[in-house]
């Protein structure tokens, strides 16, 4: 099937007489005849649901639907986006290891990654996502377990060169993850590029209308933990929790990595997301080939009025020509990025939040990537707690301004921004 038609009739397809629209399984356990029956489901021996807090049928379709459009071999929901990143590192790395990341990453995920997990003993190695492969092999350590890039960085909007990342991360046997939360499976599959894991903040472009938090980890299937036993022994030797199982003997490399973060880090942590939550995500998903379009259409008509605009300072968006990423958009994402745009208002913070304040249509949210068009400061929201030296790092400096371009009329759009600036 293409990529639109998986949006629509991935994940579910119902047999006789069954609901066509997916069923919100809206129970927290599951009833068995014989306790021999339940234990063959703790025993990993049969498929099947017995609590919520780790895996309910709701959310598993909706993962298999976004796994179709992501090309994978296993995917699951999680609470958040967050979650979802955390997950993707924890389930391979603990206390004593390091990996290397983009610097150019959503500010909660770095903040994520060089505070909350330097606490539990991971380090991280930040470096450009403009690095040549020398320098992204000079940052690689004995103890590495993967490399982590967003394929467009939020809000900097960086286009990550995945490639590159990806062949650096398999000369030094490591996987590459990849946040495509901006792009979508719609716009660009990591995995075709080199990827190995993908993460997703459903709360954006996937449900598509702000109404439920949600994550996703999908994993590719091809990178081989059996080749690198000692730097991989979470998937490689005994679980002593779970029985003994050891997850790429019993589930192969298409199911090891996702049935060990399902059973091991969702049982102990309990990131779940409700199945309401999967629902509303799932009704999302089909129309996000029609939405995605329509962003791409009115991102690209914002930006080429306020590149032009006289009080703009900068902008960034990798569907202009001359941007640092267009060619590399061109490359990954030929049929569009986002509706993402980020731009300096002249005169620094003060302008822009004297802008700000005078945008009519255009709402001041936290969120990002819905059918309505919202905007943001983020170094006096989203990345305050960064210092300047690690805002330049991250690419978000004090003036700049990340709009998201909904689905509604461009020329509306543009009329606000334009009364907007003339009010400063």
């Amino acid at each position: 099937m293409k990529t639109e038609t998986k949006c629509v009739q991935g994940g579910y397809r119902p047999k006789n007489g069954e609901p066509r629209q997916i069923p919100i399984i809206q129970s927290t356990t599951f009833k068995y005849e014989t306790s021999e029956a339940m234990g063959k489901l703790f025993d990993l021996e049969a498929a099947g649901y017995f609590y919520s807090r780790l895996q309910n049928p709701t959310c598993d379709t909706v993962a298999a639907k976004i796994c179709e459009l992501e090309g994978g071999t296993a995917a699951m929901l999680t609470g958040s986006g967050q979650a979802a990143n955390f997950f993707a590192i924890f389930n391979i790395a603990s206390c004593g290891d390091h990996v290397v990341s983009s610097s150019t990453i959503y500010g909660g995920t770095f903040n994520l990654f060089a505070v909350t997990m330097k606490r539990m003993g991971i380090d991280f190695t930040f470096v450009s996502p403009d690095c040549t492969e020398e320098e992204l092999h000079a940052a690689f350590r004995p103890n590495t377990k993967a490399v982590f890039g967003e394929t467009l960085a939020n809000p900097a909007l960086t286009v990550l060169d995945i490639e590159k990342f990806a062949k650096v991360a398999h000369e030094h046997g490591c996987p590459l993850i990849i946040d495509n939360t901006f792009p979508t499976p719609v716009g660009c599959r990591p995995f075709e590029w080199g990827a190995d894991i993908v993460t997703h903040s459903t709360t954006k472009y996937l449900d598509g209308h702000g109404s439920a938090v949600g994550g996703c980890l999908v994993d590719s299937g091809r990178f081989d933990w059996t080749k690198y036993p000692d730097r991989y022994p979470g998937l490689c030797t005994p679980d002593e929790s779970y029985h003994g199982v050891t997850y790429t003997e019993r589930f192969g490399l298409a199911g090891a990595y996702i049935t060990k973060a399902t059973v091991q880090l969702m049982r102990d942590l309990g990131c779940v997301q409700s199945p309401q939550s999967a629902y509303l995500l799932g009704l999302g998903i089909e129309s996000l080939h029609v939405r995605m379009k329509k962003h791409c259409e009115n991102a690209q008509a914002v930006a080429e009025f306020l590149q032009n605009h006289e009080k703009i300072g900068w902008i960034t968006y990798c569907g202009l020509p001359g941007d640092s990423g267009y060619e590399l958009a061109k490359k990954y994402m030929p049929n569009g990025s986002c509706g993402v745009i980020s731009f300096g208002v002249k005169g620094g913070r003060s302008a822009a939040e004297a802008f700000m304040k005078n945008l009519k249509l255009i709402s001041i949210a936290t969120h990002v990537a819905d059918a309505r068009s919202c905007c943001l400061h983020p170094a006096s929201s989203t990345h305050r707690q960064l210092s300047e030296e690690e805002l330049a790092a991250a690419g978000v400096s004090s003036d700049l301004v990340r709009l998201s371009c909904g689905i509604e009329d461009a020329e509306d759009i543009i009329e606000d921004l334009a009364q907007a600036l003339a009010a400063i």
